[in-house]
């Protein structure tokens, strides 16, 4: 996300930490509420090379000079290494000095600050080597910002907040993943132990790992089935068990881990090459929502006249788009193709089946207080 689209997306924020004079100058037309004001200022002096006066600032950023001062001492007091030169006529330019901004590094101040608030983006790894090493750098970080500029950032860290529902924990598949990434990349079959949904017991065989795909905050790894003879899919959560072989195997040359993926309404992958044309037409009541995201690349959107929408996608199977499409309940109506229509009417008929069956004690009413 840049900075105008940031700016634009926390304008209606509240920002708790603001003193009364920071919220009143928020709430005035055109001003910036200071949390996204600061950062803007912050990557403005970072990109300015030659800096800028605090005139120059406080009209970009659409604010007073007093409040940019402010914000400049304000980030002295934080430790950010600001420079300050007197050039003609005695007026001060103000810039990040990048010979101070991030020994160590090899990126400036403020990305190493957007990378350090991002860090909360990679809590569903927690425990897997992609963790470890994100730790790693983000200590690098923190030494380098120190304490007071750390606790400075944290105020940029409460305008986002991260949902953990549905989210995998692999901090006790640390090493499953390991042995995982190492075939991958040096290319050798990996010994798995497999618990598949459909099967009593676990299956071990020999995978070649292709690359790992992270959906829907669960991991997958993508590659060769010998035993199957064909490319599938294996969700990690399932892998009891993983050990690197010594034998290498040869990746096509022209498999491409996104292109593959391409004709899938997510992961699943069903067998053959055919495509199928989805049509649903979708109730004006969620017809925003569907809008608003984009959920396969083939995918076309028509509005209709009453409100409603007409969305399109051809796939290479119909499996995870029929879960998608029963999702939305009675907003949700297959015009095509024929067959997942009646897939899904069959699924609505043993639900409505099972349900008359579960009891025939009508459901209780809540008590009225």
């Amino acid at each position: 996300m840049g900075p105008a689209s940031f700016a634009s997306e926390s304008r209606h924020l509240r920002l708790l930490a603001c003193s009364p004079q920071e919220k009143a100058e928020a709430s005035m037309p055109g001003r910036q509420p200071s949390l996204v004001r600061q950062w803007t200022l912050l990557r403005t002096l970072c990109a300015r090379h030659y800096g800028a006066t605090v005139k120059e600032l406080a009209a970009e950023l659409g604010t007073t000079i007093k409040t940019i001062r402010r914000d400049l001492e304000t980030f002295q007091q934080a430790g950010f290494p600001l420079q300050e030169t007197v050039v003609e006529f005695g007026r001060k330019r103000w810039r990040i000095d990048p010979a101070k901004a991030g020994p160590g590094l090899s990126f400036a101040l403020d990305e190493a600050i957007a990378l350090y608030l991002a860090r909360r983006l990679l809590e569903p790894l927690a425990g897997t080597p992609f963790w470890d090493a994100a730790q790693r750098a983000f200590k690098k970080i923190r030494a380098t910002l120190g304490p007071q500029a750390l606790k400075f950032c944290e105020g940029f860290g409460q305008v986002f907040c991260q949902t953990m529902v549905g989210t995998s924990d692999y901090s006790k598949k640390a090493e499953i993943i390991d042995q995982l990434v190492q075939g991958i990349e040096d290319r050798r079959a990996v010994f798995v132990t497999y618990q598949s949904l459909k099967s009593t017991e676990p299956t071990t065989y020999d995978i070649f790992p292709y690359g790992l795909v992270y959906h829907r905050r669960a991991l997958y790894v993508v590659g060769w089935g010998r035993d199957q003879n064909e490319v599938r899919h294996w969700k990690v959560n399932r892998i009891e068990e993983a050990e690197v072989t010594e034998f290498p195997f040869e990746r096509p040359a022209d498999f491409d881990l996104k292109a593959h993926l391409a004709r899938s309404f997510g992961v699943y992958q069903a067998d053959g090459q055919g495509t199928v044309h989805v049509k649903v037409r979708f109730a004006p009541r969620v017809a925003r929502y569907v809008s608003e995201s984009t959920w396969h690349e083939s995918q076309k959107l028509t509005p209709q006249k009453d409100g409603g929408l007409v969305a399109e996608f051809d796939l290479g199977d119909t499996e995870e788009i029929k879960r998608w499409i029963l999702s939305f309940g009675r907003h949700a109506e297959v015009a095509e193709p024929e067959g997942l229509r009646g897939e899904i009417i069959g699924e609505l008929r043993t639900l409505l089946d099972l349900l008359g069956s579960s009891g025939s004690r009508p459901l209780q009413q809540p008590r009225s207080k």
